[in-house]
């Protein structure tokens, strides 16, 4: 059977893409890595800009980005200042359910109970580690750009990570590393006109992590059928 044969379905590529947050130290080959990014080249953009920049970092590089935003962590740094607005300050409804829900269910199914903050604040610390990663994505764009290129770049995104689980890779978004851009960027030295949207962790899932999978609203609360 061919390779193209073998390759997951998109249907199953979607359903089974999710926020893996426990990796083994298993090499990701870098042909595969190129692989995968030379198809999601073709990720659609307005007016064909492609407006992303990508660093793939792995091996000594990923590990000192890591140690550097894990020596931050230890000494309790402050997050450095913020390049865009992640959340709105305040969610309306149904946005603000939703992003609790997410949290009970994430922090319920590791046992930290809602008023554990501390506990809280370890977990999410493995953000900074890559959940064990080897490989990570370092997704940047140009600061002059606007909103809908900013939404080009996440087609761009779910392009990836549907191609990494064709590949039978599982990955991680993190807009968490915006946070420590600084960090980043004393490691890639990117241009001082691009800013650091997100990072993305990659790798083969450690199947000893238990995960909980978050839902989904139901069809007819996101999508409305205007019908003749």
């Amino acid at each position: 059977m061919s390779r193209e044969m073998r390759l997951m379905d998109v249907y199953e590529a979607v359903r089974s893409r999710r926020a893996v947050r426990g990796f083994t130290d298993r090499e990701v080959p870098r042909e595969v890595l190129e692989r995968v990014l030379s198809a999601a080249a073709w990720a659609p953009s307005g007016s064909n800009l492609q407006p992303w920049k990508i660093y793939v970092v792995t091996g000594e590089p990923l590990a000192e980005i890591k140690k550097r935003a894990g020596e931050r962590l230890a000494a309790g740094d402050p997050f450095d200042e913020a390049e865009y607005e992640q959340y709105p300050p305040v969610l309306k409804s149904p946005y603000h359910e939703r992003r609790t829900a997410f949290g009970e269910q994430r922090y319920g199914a590791l046992g930290i109970p809602r008023g554990d903050v501390e506990a809280r604040q370890r977990a999410a610390s493995a953000n900074w580690d890559c959940f064990g990663a080897p490989a990570a994505l370092f997704c940047y764009i140009d600061r002059d750009l606007g909103r809908p290129q900013w939404s080009d770049v996440g087609m761009y995104l779910q392009t990836v990570m549907l191609l990494l689980r064709a590949e039978g890779l599982h990955s991680c978004p993190q807009m968490a590393w915006a946070k420590f851009h600084e960090t980043v960027a004393e490691v890639l030295a990117p241009p001082d006109d691009l800013v650091l949207f997100c990072g993305m962790s990659i790798g083969f899932e450690d199947a000893a992590e238990g995960y909980t999978r978050t839902g989904r609203a139901r069809l007819d609360e996101t999508v409305t059928f205007v019908e003749g």
